[in-house]
């Protein structure tokens, strides 16, 4: 899928499921009680050991399903980044600006959403191309910062991580995110082995998005 066609899914549909866990195993079966639940965009984070091995093997279970676009995050560098990309990811996150990571992106055609919590680092991310910023961390800034952070920057689209859940995510829209990251709040019965609330959770999540766009 060709990057414009990423971004305008993204923006379609809204949801980003931040993915982190003590294994393969473990969140192999959280993406698929993810994307059981309807939410498509799967961010595997680099805090998972080996993750480069799970995105590829992610990207080969889903290759045949369009619907399904798997990426990584946490990226803290520029090689971290470049083997998400040879693993087979499709977008990258990291929590902070990094030009090298953003060059990369452009590189590939990848799109690149680098996290930002001032004006300084938005417009830096602006300069090397970022499409659409991550706002993080979310829970401290948030919903209304959105709408305080497109005055000086109205051409900006945000997308929050930390603090979105089923909740207040009519909130963080309302105040114009274009979509979201969700983790904790949506990956919680992880905890316990209980992978079939991950699902129900993630059906919530579609469901207020939904409701929000009517």
């Amino acid at each position: 899928m060709l990057k414009a066609e990423i971004i305008m899914k993204l923006k379609a549909e809204k949801l980003v499921a931040v993915i982190r866990g003590k294994g393969e195993a473990e969140v192999l079966k959280t993406a698929a009680a993810v994307v059981a639940g309807g939410i498509h965009f799967l961010e595997i984070t680099f805090t998972i050991p080996k993750a480069e091995q799970i995105i590829a093997k992610l990207a080969d279970s889903y290759k045949e399903n369009n619907d399904v676009i798997i990426g990584a995050g946490t990226c803290l560098d520029v090689m971290t980044a470049r083997l998400a990309i040879s693993a087979g990811a499709q977008f990258i996150v990291s929590p902070h600006f990094d030009k090298e990571i953003l060059k990369l992106g452009n590189s590939y055609c990848i799109p690149v959403l680098p996290g930002a919590a001032t004006v300084r680092e938005m417009l830096d991310c602006l300069k090397y191309g970022a499409e659409i910023i991550k706002l993080f961390p979310g829970d401290l800034a948030g919903p209304k910062a959105i709408k305080s952070f497109k005055g000086p920057l109205p051409q900006a689209d945000f997308m929050p991580t930390g603090g979105v859940t089923c909740e207040n995510v009519h909130e963080w829209l309302e105040n114009g995110a274009i979509a979201v990251g969700t983790g904790s709040s949506l990956t919680r019965g992880v905890i316990t082995g209980d992978f079939k609330s991950v699902q129900l959770e993630a059906e919530k999540f579609v469901a207020a998005v939904r409701d929000y766009e009517k």
